[in-house]
């Protein structure tokens, strides 16, 4: 028996990979995360599967209570999680409890919100000459945050941003992004990127707060920020030099014509 922890994508039902899609239809037990996973995700084992539960109502206990029952079953188990279940899918105390209870789980890797996102805005977020470092952090509220971790501490890297549950403190994430970016420097907010009702603003620090405000987004959005958002002034990629090709791609000999013989 074998718990799946598994990425369903940013929303989009198709964005979940063929892995991911498999081991949904071949577990008996699925255990998904409703508030942040779309039902359409399990159309194809409405009806097949043994039991399926949207976990957004009830706690961790819970939730391993009825692991348990599918491990003394013998009963695979699909954990069903939004966008890359380990970034920020708190799979990190399942996991834990898993592995004192001795029951054996593999994580199955999503498309995430940030990939998602990029696409969206037709966007590369590693231009060379302007940022070749993404850092993925989220604003600092219940849960604690080290020094070395606090927005301003990242922001003196200048690199690309992606700050997750932040959007409440959107005017508080201005004021410590300026003194490292810029007043100009682009950003942009994805709120429910690839669901039916995805929205997005693009502006600059400077007048970003108020755009988010007139879309009132309060939840469920990304916050990308840096220059690669915006400029056009970087320089071709190194993999695809003219003069430096051959280090990446070897030469494919000309195959040696063949002689057919033919039958008289």
């Amino acid at each position: 028996m074998t718990v799946y922890f598994i990425g369903a994508g940013p929303g989009d039902p198709e964005l979940i990979t063929v892995k991911g899609q498999r081991l949904i239809e071949q577990c008996p037990v699925i255990l998904y995360a409703g508030s942040l996973v779309p039902r359409e995700i399990l159309q194809t084992v409405e009806g097949k599967a043994e039991l399926i539960i949207d976990t957004a109502s009830i706690d961790l206990d819970e939730i391993i209570e009825h692991i348990e029952q599918a491990h003394k079953a013998g009963r695979d188990v699909a954990r069903v999680h939004s966008g890359d279940p380990s970034v920020y899918g708190a799979i990190g105390e399942q996991i834990r409890r898993l592995e004192m209870l001795g029951i054996d789980f593999e994580i199955i890797p999503g498309v995430t919100a940030t990939s998602a996102s990029a696409a969206w805005l037709g966007k590369e977020l590693t231009l060379s000459g302007v940022s070749q470092t993404i850092i993925m952090t989220r604003y600092e509220g219940k849960t604690p945050f080290p020094e070395r971790e606090r927005l301003p501490e990242l922001a003196r890297s200048g690199a690309t941003l992606i700050i997750h549950l932040g959007i409440t403190r959107i005017h508080k994430i201005v004021e410590e992004l300026i003194p490292h970016y810029g007043e100009n420097c682009p950003i942009a907010v994805c709120y429910r990127t690839s669901w039916p009702d995805q929205d997005k603003v693009q502006g600059t620090l400077s007048d970003i707060v108020e755009k988010v405000r007139k879309k009132k987004f309060t939840r469920t959005s990304l916050i990308l920020v840096g220059p690669v958002l915006s400029t056009e002034e970087f320089q071709d990629s190194y993999l695809y030099d003219q003069d430096q090709a051959h280090v990446y791609r070897p030469k494919v000999k000309p195959e040696t014509p063949r002689t057919v013989k033919r039958e008289a």
